[in-house]
């Protein structure tokens, strides 16, 4: 195991709430922890999928079992039910658990819009007076 690899008590609370590990059809689907360690390490590191290193398997594997389970509102579904039972056990302080907005990105074109005054044109100006 790897520093920042899910534990196996982490693992053991996770393992239920996600889909059968075995697929209907096709090949058998990689190991779900190793897939989500995988996930875990990229959403810890902001690094792009193709530098996820390869003890957790094929990069494109991690990508799109993290973009399908997204889509289908496993993830989701997931937080809702870790929320759950940390409530219920009393480890959870509404009143302290927030996102400041300083952590949250601008998007890459926030920065460029024209500031200043805005002058008003002839027709506006006369209009105004």
């Amino acid at each position: 195991m790897h520093r920042g690899d899910l534990t196996d008590e982490q693992w053991s609370r996770l393992e239920a709430l996600l889909p059968p590990q075995k697929p209907k059809t096709g090949r058998p689907a990689k190991n779900h922890r190793l897939v989500l360690n995988g996930m875990l390490w990229i959403l810890r590191t902001g690094a792009p999928w193709r530098d996820l290193p390869e003890r957790y398997g094929s990069w494109r594997t991690v990508a799109s079992r993290f973009y399908r389970w997204r889509e289908a509102g496993t993830l989701q579904r997931i937080l809702e039910a870790l929320q759950q039972r940390a409530d219920a056990a009393g480890k959870i302080d509404w009143n302290l658990h927030y996102v400041d907005g300083t952590s949250v990105r601008a998007h890459q074109h926030s920065a460029g819009a024209k500031g200043g005054t805005q002058r008003q044109r002839g027709s506006d100006a006369v209009a105004a007076a």
